[in-house]
């Protein structure tokens, strides 16, 4: 147990974010999404085991019976929490932990524009935060929810699998239900969370059609929602959470998630000038248009919507790399590679600039 918590304490200390560790291989450390192997003992899997079997609570050792894999949180006292994945391959334990920061930055501090504030402070509606996988989606709501905790006077609840930001009540009062440890399972939380008197509810991802209704229901009685989806995109996301549903539900799905959506957030993580990493961020915000959009079902026209929406708050992703490059913040090769359409880009860091969206929305 010594070597573990060295591991994970060195992890720590060299900026990590993540931990990956598999039987017979050298121990990995990915620092600024790059993975690189650090000098230790290789596991063996005697001790991979007696790993797994210290750190996983009760109901995450009943997954590994049943399941093969398991998500929970791990607190190490004086170093720091994990996000724990274990799951196996080629039928043994493998660990991936994310370092999960004690302090939640700010939405200034993760480089995000004001536009989050004010979203944040919204009274009601469904509010998403997307993007690929390990892309910043839960510092981001974390972000959200601390600057609601710091200004507001709300009752907060979370349903977390597994809890990840730990939130001390500020002006607001804030409950964390982990799955597995403060509810059995997802739909069971989601069942009775509207009994607990909440103000906002904290999804932790939206995962399933189950999920989804019990937002929509929350936010059609006054309450707001705040979530993350697996989307590429902020205008892919209405597609997305139609796929959870048959089709013979989504033509009245699509109406409500037009009554309850009220923003997307979608971000790309860009490398930086100086070797570090800063979000890319879609904006696509509810209005007129894009409610009509949703309505009469004409969802490829969501990228024009958020592309002329600039007065209210609205960018794409495009709009956002300019901005960076801009700033100097990061390099036009690097805007080119993470940009949805780079023809278009690369034209506008020449400064052309086509009112396509206006076009194509006439």
């Amino acid at each position: 147990m010594d070597i573990f918590l060295r591991i994970l304490q060195t992890a720590v200390e060299g900026g990590a974010s993540d931990v990956h560790i598999k039987i017979g291989c050298p121990v990995v450390f990915r620092i600024h999404r790059q993975l690189i192997a650090i000098e230790c003992p290789l596991p063996t899997e005697d001790w991979v085991n007696k790993i797994v079997g210290l750190i996983a609570p009760p109901h995450a050792k009943q997954l590994l019976e049943e399941q093969r894999e398991a998500d929970f949180s791990y607190l190490v006292p004086g170093i720091a929490r994990f996000r724990t994945n274990v799951f196996q391959q080629r039928g043994q334990f493998c660990l991936a932990m994310r370092y999960v920061k004690k302090d939640i930055p700010s939405i200034e501090e993760l480089g995000l524009p004001d536009t989050l504030k004010r979203i944040a402070e919204s009274a009601r509606g469904i509010v998403l935060v997307s993007g690929s996988t390990g892309c910043g989606k839960s510092t981001t709501l974390a972000a959200m929810v601390e600057h609601i905790n710091a200004n507001f006077k709300k009752h907060i609840i979370t349903l977390e699998d597994p809890i990840e930001y730990m939130f001390e009540d500020n002006q607001s009062v804030i409950e964390q239900r982990e799955v597995g440890l403060d509810t059995l399972s997802f739909q069971l939380g989601l069942t009775h969370i509207l009994r607990q008197d909440p103000d906002i509810i904290v999804i932790g991802e939206m995962r399933d059609s189950t999920s989804f209704m019990a937002a929509m229901s929350a936010a059609d009685t006054g309450h707001l929602v705040l979530s993350t989806l697996h989307t590429t995109s902020a205008s892919q996301s209405v597609s997305r959470i139609l796929d959870f549903f048959p089709s013979d539900e989504r033509e009245q799905v699509r109406r409500q998630i037009a009554a309850t959506l009220q923003s997307v957030v979608c971000q790309r993580l860009v490398t930086t000038l100086s070797g570090k990493v800063t979000p890319a961020i879609e904006i696509m915000i509810n209005n007129a248009t894009v409610r009509k959009l949703i309505e009469e079902n004409r969802l490829e026209k969501l990228p024009a919507a958020i592309e002329t929406g600039t007065d209210e708050g609205m960018i794409n992703f495009n709009q956002s790399l300019l901005q960076l490059v801009q700033e100097r913040k990061i390099s036009e090769q690097e805007a080119l590679s993470k940009a949805s359409n780079p023809q278009v880009l690369e034209m506008n860091l020449k400064g052309i600039f086509l009112d396509e969206g206006r076009r194509i929305l006439t």
